[in-house]
């Protein structure tokens, strides 16, 4: 009979989640018909589904050479982590915004577990695919390693930019690939009731469309809104001059448009009419007599007995029953010359809505003029080609999401969306959150060597710029300004160590050797601490109080009811104030508590780490270790 094993600590997970597993779990739990044997039978599969199943051999979808390549990409786990920089960050203990550099791909697989269900709104406006620089598809294939290696972290660094022209034969496929993954990724963080936007211009307006009916779900399109970049026209071929570019929506499943909020300026309330503000409005319809007989008749003040004739080409809004009523109302405005026409009062308490619905001729934003004009105002001079106008986001912002919500943009470029959010939470009082993610992608400005760097200092200059304004105002709010700036992060390698067989030759024991200590060296207690943040599926913009846990300092997270400690080594009595309540602070016993496998050190480690997790169940508390 074997010996019974002693209970040890739950295991933290160290890579980002596993969406292939997570899926399949989904599918056990709803139907353990299709599996045999721990596996997938499809012809079991495909009898649960029945006609639900279409396998014919021609069959309506895009596709595109390297596409089962693209996918692949989602279905492997980040061994990354996200490395906190102090030093880059404005205001990191009040804020909660984020500005992430590296590449997007294997942030948005780290961001998975934190954020899934959590974005409201999320605007991207990724690489056009205009035959220029195009470094996201060849250069990240590998993942992690090849982004390190380009961003200089690992050796044999390479940071030229491909380029995707369009006489190689795979120049849409190689575009779709890029999107493919990340698009995938990112539907997961939306809430039910989010919607993304995509700016885009005419090379590949067509297959985004296609390829988010794919991902998305063609019931859940939104629109294309159409965006005039430039007032006057540019030389081209065949003298049409391209001088706008779309915006394509897409919702998760439940998206509804705030709308854009109407103006009352003009109600007024000059005849103290008890029904409040009105305004005076059209009381006629683009229809003519024919198409409207009903409604074409001649029009009578009661009160002075005037007659209004009817336009022959644009009749009455109502029919002679429901206009008789309106006038009995008083709603009915008679002017004196009976050349004009009457009106009629619309009151601002009986409107349905004070919003109007968003356009899809988006008209009232900015060109690209305004937005490099923008850049110059706050930067000196204009270190981003091509930024997209704040009124373009703010507009998208403002029209579609609600003063508490977080909006994700992952190909951050110089930070527009960060100032547009920033903008809007200015104009309407609002919190919105932002997380930005930025490749930092190699420029020619000496100020500024990656394009990470214009995205912070952009947002820096925004929120001095803001608190400028503020200055002195008796309205000043000091949380409301702290919440203003961001914590700052960039994509490393995992501060453990991880198991791969295949990285060295040498014996089974030697390999154990250099495992028995997890920790990678070089690396802080903060680093450690975000990385376990963001591995235990805790947003990286919570608060985090340092605590004193008999001498040994720990964090908590969630008001006390997680505990991290990544002291090494551990001792017994710091171990034992991990588990317990403070009176001191109304810190309450936690429900979690997290601490480092190399904090226990020594022969008698397994035996010290049962004994914890005897204790700790004891206190009726999950404790783990990474």
């Amino acid at each position: 009979m074997p010996a019974p094993t002693s209970p040890q600590p739950e295991k933290l997970p160290l890579t980002s989640p596993d969406l292939t597993q997570e899926l399949l779990d989904q599918l056990r739990a709803a139907a353990p018909q299709v599996f045999g044997e721990d596996k997938i039978d499809f012809a079991k599969l495909r009898a649960a589904l029945g006609d639900a199943v279409d396998d014919s051999p021609e069959r309506y979808g895009l596709t595109w050479a390297g596409k089962r390549d693209a996918f692949r990409h989602v279905q492997t786990p980040s061994v990354g982590t996200l490395r906190p920089q102090l030093a880059e960050s404005v205001n990191w203990d009040t804020t909660e915004n984020l500005i992430i550099e590296g590449d997007n791909l294997e942030v948005l697989k780290l961001l998975q577990k934190p954020y899934h269900g959590q974005v409201k709104l999320i605007y991207i406006d990724p690489p056009y695919n205009t035959g220029n620089e195009f470094i996201y598809p060849d250069n990240f294939r590998e993942g992690l390693d090849e982004y390190l290696r380009y961003s200089g972290q690992l050796t044999d660094a390479s940071t030229a930019a491909s380029t995707n022209r369009e006489t190689s034969g795979r120049y849409h496929s190689a575009w779709l690939s890029m999107m493919y993954p990340r698009l995938l990724l990112a539907r997961n963080l939306l809430r039910e009731d989010g919607v993304i936007f995509v700016s885009i211009d005419d090379h590949e307006v067509h297959n985004l469309r296609l390829l988010m009916d794919e991902v998305f779900g063609e019931e859940n399109f939104v629109g294309v809104f159409v965006w005039r970049r430039r007032s006057s026209s540019a030389l081209a071929e065949r003298q049409v001059s391209s001088d706008h570019e779309y915006v394509v929506a897409f919702q998760k499943t439940s998206f509804s448009s705030l709308g854009i909020k109407k103006d009352f300026a003009n109600y007024r309330n000059s005849d103290d009419d008890s029904r409040g503000d009105w305004v005076a409005g059209d009381l006629t319809v683009g229809m003519s007599k024919d198409q409207r007989p009903n409604q074409y008749y001649e029009l009578v003040d009661p009160d002075t007995g005037k007659i209004y004739s009817a336009n022959p080409n644009r009749v009455w809004a109502y029919i002679p029953e429901s206009m008789d009523k309106l006038i009995a109302e008083k709603r009915v405005l008679f002017p004196e010359d009976v050349s004009r026409r009457p009106m009629l009062k619309r009151f601002k308490s009986e409107l349905k809505s004070e919003a109007n619905p968003i356009s899809t001729w988006l008209d009232k934003t900015g060109l690209n003029s305004e937005a490099t004009r923008q850049m110059q105002d706050l930067m000196g001079d204009a270190p981003f080609s091509y930024p997209k106008p704040v009124s373009l986001l703010k507009t998208l912002v403002i029209s579609s999401s609600e003063t508490n919500d977080l909006i994700l943009d992952f190909f951050a470029g110089s930070g527009t969306t960060a100032q547009a959010v920033l903008e809007a939470n200015e104009e309407d009082g609002g919190n919105r959150r932002f997380i930005l993610v930025q490749l930092p992608e190699q420029t020619d400005k000496k100020d500024y060597p990656t394009i990470a760097h214009i995205t912070r200092e952009r947002v820096r200059r925004v929120i001095q710029k803001l608190a400028k304004g503020e200055a002195g105002q008796l309205s000043f709010d000091p949380a409301r300004a702290g919440r203003r700036g961001f914590r700052a992060f960039t994509l490393d390698a995992s501060n453990f160590k991880t198991w791969d067989a295949t990285a060295t030759d040498a014996p089974l024991a030697d390999q154990l050797a250099l495992f028995a200590d997890n920790l990678r060296a070089g690396r802080t207690d903060a680093d450690r601490l975000y990385e376990l943040v963001l591995k235990s599926g805790l947003p990286l913009g919570s608060k985090v109080e340092l605590i004193d846990a008999a001498g040994t300092p720990a964090y908590a997270l969630l008001g006390g009811d997680v505990v991290i400690c990544v002291a090494v080594p551990l001792p017994p009595a710091g171990l034992r104030a991990l588990f317990s309540a403070d009176a001191a602070t109304s810190r309450p016993v936690p429900q979690v508590v997290l601490c480092l496998d190399a904090a226990f050190t020594g022969p008698d480690a397994d035996a010290r780490k049962t004994n914890a997790v005897l204790e700790a169940e004891a206190h009726g508390i999950t404790f783990k270790t990474a």
